[in-house]
């Protein structure tokens, strides 16, 4: 009986255990796997966040939530539910599995669990000789040859099983008719017209190493409201409508907030009829990406692999002798690389960005 071969596989298993951003940026890689063989059936085994995503995925036919216990937002479920999980991926008969991890993970935990489950094909980058954990390992060489995007970091992984994407790509969120006429709708309650300019602002991420001040952002709101006179929308989980608030009663001009409001296919639709999106990096920023509307970025350097991918883009930071820490908290305490960005500065970048699409849309009409 000959060996196993990618080119056969039909029933793959994509696995991406962290959150929505990190989802959104394997999605090139994901297409690329399926355009090799477009009658593969995809499955998407990733956590909660993650696989809130697959509705809005068109290369994703189904999808598998799962806390794995040795990620950091991870679940702390019994070991005996991992064997019972175990089983239920075996019922599912998969004739192969993607592991995709960034540089700082293990894809070994992964690898044995599918290793478990009987998946025959398993690709994964590994620092050490994973012998049969992984029927195809691609050595990991970051970050000490070289250090890619994430999104490229991906598609040179699957590219090693012949599944060639495209770089140029951009990341993968479809947008549902139903989820603009939703927006729309709560868009013209608050005044906004379809054709007229304005701010979607996200000042959350789940990481505080991540997050502009809620006083910066009060003033960015304030001189950006007084250069342009645009509406501007304020976006968040319902947990973070209190952050919201704050920064809506501090900044003194009239705002909205949509915050606890919108499911995740209303944000992507908010997101693509905004005119300009101003984030922390976070799962948004790279909604905005995928969708393609002009993204100004709050950019933590918690890490140089998570830049906007293919959009129109300012990157906004200080620079900092301790930058790419990967810490979710600052461990200089100081946080300095975004508390030194100057709000003017930020409010330069939205005004280049806004100015730029109005004159597109002014040049297509």
């Amino acid at each position: 009986m000959s060996a196993p071969d990618w080119a056969d596989a039909r029933n793959v298993l994509c696995v991406r255990l962290d959150a929505m951003g990190d989802v959104l940026m394997c999605t090139p890689a994901i297409r690329a796997v399926k355009q090799a063989r477009p009658d593969r059936v995809l499955t998407l085994l990733s956590s909660g966040s993650g696989a809130a995503l697959a509705p809005y995925l068109d290369d994703v036919d189904a999808v598998i939530g799962y806390a794995a216990p040795w990620i950091k937002a991870g679940g702390g479920h019994p070991p005996s539910s991992d064997g019972a999980f175990i089983a239920r991926l075996a019922e599912r008969r998969f004739d192969a599995a993607v592991i995709f991890t960034s540089y700082s993970q293990s894809a070994l935990p992964a690898a044995l669990m599918c290793y478990m489950a009987g998946i025959p094909l398993r690709l994964g980058h590994c620092r050490e000789n994973p012998y049969r954990m992984l029927s195809h390992w691609v050595l990991e060489k970051e970050p000490e040859s070289v250090i890619r995007h994430e999104v490229q970091r991906q598609l040179d992984l699957v590219a090693s099983i012949g599944c060639r994407g495209d770089s140029t790509a951009r990341l993968q969120f479809a947008v549902r008719a139903h989820d603009v006429e939703a927006v729309r709708h709560m868009l013209g309650e608050r005044g906004i017209e379809p054709r007229q300019p304005w701010v979607l602002m996200h000042p959350g991420a789940s990481a505080a190493s991540r997050r502009y001040p809620p006083a910066r952002w009060a003033e960015v709101i304030r001189a950006l409201a007084r250069r342009t006179g645009c509406p501007i929308v304020l976006t968040g989980d319902a947990h973070e409508a209190e952050l919201i608030d704050g920064i809506r009663s501090t900044c003194g001009v009239r705002t909205h907030s949509l915050a606890g409001q919108l499911d995740l296919g209303q944000l992507g639709a908010a997101i693509r009829l905004a005119t300009v999106v101003l984030s922390n990096n976070t799962g948004p920023a790279h909604i905005a990406a995928a969708v393609g509307t002009p993204l100004a970025t709050l950019y933590a350097l918690t890490n140089p692999q998570h830049t906007p991918w293919q959009v129109e883009s300012r990157l906004l930071f200080h620079d900092v002798p301790c930058r790419f820490c990967y810490k979710s908290v600052c461990p200089q305490v100081h946080h300095d690389c975004l508390d030194k960005v100057a709000p003017k500065v930020v409010v330069e970048a939205v005004c280049s960005l806004m100015a730029a699409k109005i004159h597109h849309r002014a040049q297509r009409r």
